[in-house]
């Protein structure tokens, strides 16, 4: 599953998966470490959510966990916003084609 949504300041977020426990968002985590590269900037780890930071092609993105609302990927607010929403778009379908 992954759907996109896109907010009124025109950025795009992921929902990779929205019904899921944390071990989906750790076994994401270590699929963009291990086959994009991506090193994680920034970790908030709080009782109900995960929130971490990372970059992907120049882009400020962030990785997000909540016990409500699943795993999902968004940007974070900069001077490029379609070049962010396209990072994460690409990332999502990276993910997409991957069997969790």
């Amino acid at each position: 599953m992954c759907y996109h949504l896109t907010s009124r300041q025109g950025s795009t977020e992921a929902v990779i998966d929205d019904n899921c426990g944390i071990s989906k968002f750790y076994a994401i985590a270590d699929t963009l470490s291990a086959d994009l590269q991506v090193n994680f900037l920034n970790q908030v780890d709080d009782a109900e959510s995960l929130e971490w930071d990372f970059k992907y092609k120049n882009q400020l993105l962030t990785l997000h966990y909540s016990i409500f609302n699943g795993v999902s990927i968004s940007p974070q607010r900069g001077k490029s916003v379609q070049q962010q929403n396209n990072a994460v778009v690409e990332i999502s379908h990276f993910l997409e084609r991957r069997a969790y």
